[in-house]
């Protein structure tokens, strides 16, 4: 042990291992992984904060290694996808894409390094252990939003991995996921405090009411919360296009597509998972719901297909599955008009006639615009098919058949302080229509699916979760997984849904939990650096 305690940073590479843990990592992650997060970071504060670290040279430096080397590591293991996607559907070279991803990792993973140089700063400062344990929350959920804003790559905050633990995440809809990141470094910093007790009682007293308070905030996990009331059901298509190829639908393929289509949106009975999509589950037909009303939405997703906003054939397309099914029809397509290019949703009424497009504000840098292209000439589109999109400007919500809806797009599910304004312009309920094929099967699509439930649960929302491969589904308003299609397949899914009118406290207000804890954090590092002077000049 003494040799671990010496050397901060295998402590770090092994939070980083064990903070892996509670994520998806190659499918859908069972509930009792979750647990992880309660521990994952003790080696590294116990590094941090041991005495013969603190008496060791270069201290504050040594420290801000550790995390930083945790922090790569994690991202390496928690976004090893970026090599495929690359690699595969980006046309980079081996050796190219993983670089890419060391870079990455090496860039984000400068918000340990500054987590652990801001909890070994606090150790010096104060002389105790104590401080910089009660404030280790605050300012990790402080630089939580900081990289939301900063580097806007917000993925797989902390809080993410109890999205099934259904007691945390009643904190969400108050705090968002900062509040539950918050208590689970809380967690680990009472854990750390045991280790690092000066008496056997106090490392007993200690320990052993933060084991049990862990176990029971994590017996969450195992709680369903009661059925979200249903009120209207949805059409989901799920195209399975490849994302490898053009898809141009040139001559007649284009009406045998379209009619392939029309007949997809007319199918409301299609084998379906209860819950998450598993290979070890069985499929079934669920009651089939054309006795039912005529549906209240049908959706086709962000997919690499030829449709463009002002093509003709779109447009009839669009009027054909509307007032075939008496519905309103969210699409995905690229927008066009004389300012250029977008991401788009186009909406249809139940009557036909277009209603309006919602443009994709947030964009994926190196796959919808290149950034610095100066700097980075040598990057190629993952979307070879489509030049530079332009940004929207408004996060509209659409009117149809008495509700309102509105529809975010793919990567913009995971910035929480976006989609909570389409429920304060009024949405009912959300859409979000997205493409993960070009994750393959990797842990990504898992991923990317437990932030949009996140997205429900802080706003209390129903989410119509519509991909091109999956997974497809109805998330309600508790962050459950109701029903969805297989992935990998050509078909659609009938999903009931319900309306809400409320606004919770995340809604109205944002991040207001995160932006207090950055006040304290700035308040302690000012006091503690204003300490040192004081040290200094005496």
């Amino acid at each position: 042990m003494r040799f671990l305690t010496r050397r901060p940073i295998l402590l770090g590479l092994i939070s980083g291992l064990l903070l892996d843990l509670p994520f998806p990592i190659a499918g859908p992650m069972p509930p009792w992984r979750a647990a992880f997060a309660w521990i994952a970071l003790v080696p590294l504060f116990y590094g941090l904060l041991q005495e013969c670290s603190v008496e060791a040279p270069r201290y504050l430096r040594r420290s801000a290694l550790a995390g930083h080397a945790c922090g790569v590591l994690w991202y390496v293991l928690n976004c090893y996808w970026i090599y495929d996607t690359m690699h595969i559907y980006g046309n980079v070279p081996g050796p190219g894409s993983v670089g890419i991803l060391v870079l990455y990792s090496l860039v984000l993973g400068l918000y340990f390094a500054l987590f652990a140089w801001l909890i070994a700063l606090c150790r010096k400062r104060f002389r105790t252990c104590t401080v910089p344990l009660l404030l280790a929350p605050f300012f990790w959920a402080a630089i939580e939003v900081a990289a939301s804003r900063i580097t806007s790559v917000p993925w797989d905050q902390l809080g993410y991995s109890q999205v099934d633990n259904f007691l945390l995440t009643k904190l969400a809809p108050v705090t968002g996921v900062y509040g539950i990141s918050f208590v689970l470094v809380a967690g680990n910093a009472l854990l750390t405090a045991a280790f690092l007790g000066r008496s056997i009682h106090t490392k007993l007293r200690i320990g052993t009411g933060t084991v049990l308070l862990i176990l029971l905030l994590q017996a969450g996990s195992f709680i369903p919360p009661k059925s979200e009331p249903t009120s209207d059901f949805a059409v989901l298509l799920q195209p399975n296009l490849d994302v490898g190829v053009p898809n141009l639908w040139a001559g007649p393929e284009w009406d045998e597509n379209a009619a392939h289509i029309l007949e997809l949106s007319r199918r409301y009975c299609a084998p379906a998972y209860n819950g998450m999509p598993s290979p070890q589950k069985q499929m079934f037909f669920s009651d089939c719901l054309q006795q039912h009303s005529t549906p209240g939405l049908v959706a086709w997703p962000e997919a690499p297909s030829p449709f463009r906003s002002d093509d003709p054939r779109f447009i009839v397309l669009m009027h054909d599955i509307a007032t075939t099914n008496h519905a309103p029809v969210v699409a995905g397509a690229i927008g066009r008009d004389q300012t250029g290019e977008y991401n788009s949703a186009v909406v249809a009424a139940p009557d036909g006639d277009i209603i309006g497009r919602y443009d994709k504000i947030h964009l994926v840098p190196f796959g919808e615009f290149v950034p610095y292209r100066n700097v980075f000439f040598f990057a190629k589109h993952l979307t070879q098919q489509v030049s530079d999109f332009n940004r929207g400007t408004y996060r509209k919500v659409f009117r149809a058949n008495g509700h309102y809806f509105g529809v975010f797009i793919c990567y913009e599910s995971i910035f929480a302080d976006e989609v909570r304004q389409f429920a304060v312009h009024g949405a009912q309920v959300f859409v979000n229509i997205s493409d993960d094929g070009w994750y393959g099967d990797t842990s990504a699509p898992w991923q990317h699916l437990n932030m949009a439930r996140m997205r429900a649960i802080e706003n209390h929302r129903w989410v119509l979760r519509d991909t091109n491969n999956g997974v497809t589904t109805a998330i309600d308003p508790e962050g459950r997984v109701t029903l969805s299609a297989p992935r990998h397949v050509n078909t659609s899914l009938a999903v009931r849904y319900g309306y809400e009118d409320d606004l919770t406290y995340y809604s109205r207000h944002g991040d207001v939990f995160a932006y207090l804890c950055g006040i304290i954090s700035v308040g302690a590092i000012a006091i503690a650096l204003r300490s040192s002077r004081k040290r200094q000049v005496s």
